[in-house]
């Protein structure tokens, strides 16, 4: 089981914020003034740090780029960026997004050799007229607009992909332990809310495949009018329904985020069941949040008013 699907028992004081350890869903709080809410309770670094940006007054895509920045630069994380675990033919390929408060978005997939997926993805938003770039021409792009291209296959990722040739004998199994995400959703001091998507997909994959983090309204959607949703999981359930923009539309109707995010999962187990995971935050233009998952064990990271907080998440498998 990877590092990210473990609660961590012992918390500590992370940076100038108080960290407040592990919340019942049931103890929701509705912030006021700047939020960060991140997937896996592990990434309370990430939104430490968008936390920090969104205080002094920054932009809400600042805020999330960088917070994103941490997991994709741990060697530690498995499952994002460098450090994480490679497709069946040894290869580490990120997908990455970004959304801002206009509706505009930038995406990158199948992308090898550059630590930070989803800086790249907002270059692509910036300074393109397209949404999404792939493959070589993701990388190509990525190095003439001044990224550096590197090795993020670590040693230890190697190992784990050796013994797992040795037992598996080359066959991609998709379970609902080998894949993970980083989302993140931030609303700043003027109200702007934006979101960020990144991650190496699922451990041991075809070469080639592709999951729901880079792709606008399955990983990832943010409507400045009503909120933004992004969620962490087996990427072809999310893709087979459109998960976060169906909760974005569920919030647009006045639907609590918990809610929408409750009544998502429920459409996805009454289609497909049970057997996978599928967890979402979501957070509205007001400063309410939710979460919710298939199985247990899902936890987000939340930063605001000088506070961080990993919170555990009610689940469909109880």
């Amino acid at each position: 089981m990877l590092s990210r699907r473990k609660f961590i028992k012992k918390t500590a004081a992370l940076g100038s914020f108080s960290f407040l350890g592990t919340f019942a869903p049931s103890e929701q709080l509705k912030p006021s003034g700047p939020i960060a809410i991140a997937t896996w309770g592990n990434n309370t670094k990430a939104t430490e740090q968008a936390y920090k940006i969104l205080k002094s007054g920054g932009y809400a895509l600042d805020a999330v780029e960088q917070g994103i920045h941490i997991p994709e630069a741990d060697p530690n994380d498995t499952s994002v960026g460098y450090g994480g675990n490679p497709d069946r033919d040894g290869f580490v390929t990120l997908d990455a997004c970004v959304m801002n408060e206009k509706g505009n978005a930038g995406s990158v997939t199948f992308l090898q050799h550059i630590m930070h997926p989803v800086s790249v993805a907002r270059q692509v938003m910036e300074k393109t007229p397209h949404v999404l770039l792939s493959g070589d021409g993701a990388l190509q792009f990525a190095l003439q607009n001044g990224f550096k291209k590197e090795n993020l296959l670590t040693d230890s990722a190697r190992e784990r992909w050796l013994e797992w040739i040795d037992k598996n004998k080359y066959t991609p199994i998709i379970s609902r332990n080998n894949h993970d995400t980083i989302g993140l959703l931030a609303i700043d001091s003027k109200n702007t809310l934006c979101g960020g998507c990144s991650t190496s997909g699922a451990a041991y994959k075809l070469h080639g495949r592709v999951g729901d983090s880079p792709i606008i309204g399955a990983g990832l959607f943010v409507d400045n009018e009503t909120g933004g949703a992004t969620g962490t999981g087996l990427g072809e359930l999310m893709l087979k329904n459109l998960s976060s923009f169906l909760i974005v539309e569920y919030m647009r109707q006045g639907i609590h985020p918990q809610k929408a995010c409750e009544m998502t999962v429920k459409r996805m187990v009454k289609k497909y069941g049970t057997d996978h995971q599928a967890a979402f935050v979501a957070l509205d233009k007001k400063g309410n949040y939710g979460a919710f998952s298939i199985q247990p064990n899902f936890d987000y990271a939340l930063s605001y008013q000088d506070k961080t907080i990993r919170k555990a998440s009610d689940s469909y498998q109880h």
